[in-house]
């Protein structure tokens, strides 16, 4: 695992933005047109709660680099189940871990994911490369469709492994945008689709957090059939609103974070 956390970012972002090319262009937006500061206020990862790689596994990587464990999330119509792991310094992006519960879906589900986790050496979950190591396995398009119709979720996995699903521009590090509405104008007008989902601004500053996101790029995968283009990872955008102590608010909403997540829907 890594000793250095800003590695370990580096190393996640240059996942991230291999197959998030918007990523990169909404980057140069911000810091070379318009001169912001673009602080990472969190990243995101995906995993099956199945062993090795259960949500626990995943953490490790950031526990053994200080984190702590904030609040966990529950998602029952989409079978999932998360957490969010902080540092004590603040000055360290926010880890959101969620797992899908995979007892509770349908037994076809539940053998082909097996299948693909159980291609995932023990080894491999603690390798300093693992939280941006892809997939282990290989997987048919017909496959990823048979997923897809079940969940969205359980398919981009099967599609995308282990990667940062996003990052998260901290909108209260921007001098030129104070609202998410703002933010949301700009990626409109550079051609950028904002996830609708639930409304463009995800929560409010009585939840003390709003978010939104761009619609997940949509990049070829290389299938073992044929390659087929389909939705990779989003860039998501976070304003946090003080508590009363006036400190800011660090942990996450559950019911934006079920919007967040429609984010890499595949559509029809």
């Amino acid at each position: 695992m890594h000793s250095d956390p800003d590695t370990l970012f580096a190393r996640l972002w240059d996942s991230y933005r291999q197959v998030t090319p918007s990523a990169e262009r909404i980057h140069k937006i911000l810091g070379a047109e318009e001169g912001q500061a673009i602080i990472n206020d969190h990243i995101a990862l995906r995993t099956f709660n199945l062993d090795p790689v259960r949500l626990e596994a995943l953490a490790e990587h950031f526990l053994s680099l200080g984190y702590q464990q904030g609040g966990e999330y529950h998602f029952e119509a989409k079978k999932l189940y998360a957490r969010h792991y902080e540092h004590p310094s603040g000055n360290l992006p926010k880890v959101f871990i969620s797992e899908l519960l995979v007892e509770q879906c349908s037994p076809s589900l539940q053998a082909t994911v097996s299948k693909l986790i159980a291609q995932v050496s023990p080894d491999a979950v603690t390798a300093d490369d693992f939280l941006y190591s892809g997939s282990h396995w290989a997987i048919d398009y017909a496959t990823y469709r048979e997923l897809l119709e079940e969940s969205e979720y359980a398919a981009w996995m099967a599609a995308w492994g282990y990667r940062a699903n996003h990052f998260t521009v901290s909108i209260n590090h921007l001098e030129h945008f104070r609202t998410v509405p703002d933010i949301n104008q700009l990626l409109k007008d550079h051609g950028y689709t904002v996830n609708a989902s639930g409304g463009e601004v995800k929560g409010s500053p009585e939840e003390l957090l709003e978010q939104s996101s761009t619609m997940a790029d949509r990049v070829p995968v290389v299938f073992t059939d044929k390659t087929v283009t389909i939705p990779s990872c989003f860039y998501e955008f976070a304003l946090r609103y003080a508590k009363p102590d006036g400190v800011l608010y660090t942990g996450f909403v559950a019911a934006s974070a079920d919007k967040i997540f429609e984010s890499t829907n595949a559509g029809s």
